[in-house]
């Protein structure tokens, strides 16, 4: 255990190996700030520049670059999978027009927007546990959007409410692809995870349930700006 005190060249000793590492979330929150690159080409640089990185200061060696290969090619096979499936099952929807249906039956049966809003929310989450993302959003968000909005709902708190879904849907079984992610990455068991998530799903259940029933919490900061 340390008990002197850093003398100011010890510090700078310290801090210039780290001043390039340190750059990273700099180079990543910047250029997407200013529009350089998405949040998903973030990822890409970010990658480019560790690997640029590895080779300055000599740490990253060929068995490190084939396994990060080979663990890559694994992660994004099992991805792939389930994103072609989830394609195959939004084109078998879109063929049998099972949203538009949807959409009719809603329309004809739920007069309470309240009541609308919980059955979209199932709804949903059953879709994206099955369904990759923007493949649901490009069949689903046409045909829920001017529904939500004939009963009233704020066009910004249903899109919260939609990608929020989205998201938990996306992490939880049987098929969510957040969670084959994650475990594929910590090699963890999906049974493990999804005994270990029980809390998080029973928090983000609650956030968005205010999403949905609380306008402000979607809204305020839009009020406030415009």
């Amino acid at each position: 255990m340390r008990t002197e005190k850093l003398t100011m060249k010890e510090v700078g000793k310290a801090t210039k190996p780290a001043i390039l590492p340190l750059c990273l979330p700099i180079i990543i929150i910047g250029g997407i700030r200013l529009g350089a690159f998405t949040a998903t080409e973030a990822g890409a640089v970010a990658i480019i520049y560790a690997v640029i990185l590895g080779i300055i200061y000599r740490e990253l060696k060929w068995k490190d670059v084939l396994a990060t290969l080979k663990e890559t090619v694994t992660s994004t096979a099992s991805i792939m999978l389930i994103v072609s499936a989830a394609a195959v099952f939004s084109w078998i929807l879109t063929k049998e027009q099972i949203p538009q249906q949807l959409t009719e039956w809603m329309m004809a049966t739920i007069q309470n927007k309240y009541v609308f809003l919980l059955v979209v929310n199932v709804f949903l989450i059953l879709v994206g546990m099955f369904i990759e993302g923007n493949a649901s959003m490009i069949i689903l968000v046409p045909l829920l959007a001017p529904v939500a909005a004939s009963y009233g709902i704020d066009e910004i708190q249903f899109a919260m409410v939609y990608i929020f879904n989205n998201a938990l849907g996306a992490f939880s079984p049987p098929m969510g692809t957040l969670m084959f992610v994650t475990c594929g990455i910590t090699k963890c068991k999906t049974k493990d995870f999804i005994k270990e998530s029980v809390p998080f799903y029973i928090l983000l259940f609650v956030v968005l349930l205010l999403l949905t029933y609380v306008p402000f919490c979607t809204t305020a900061l839009v009020d406030l700006f415009y």
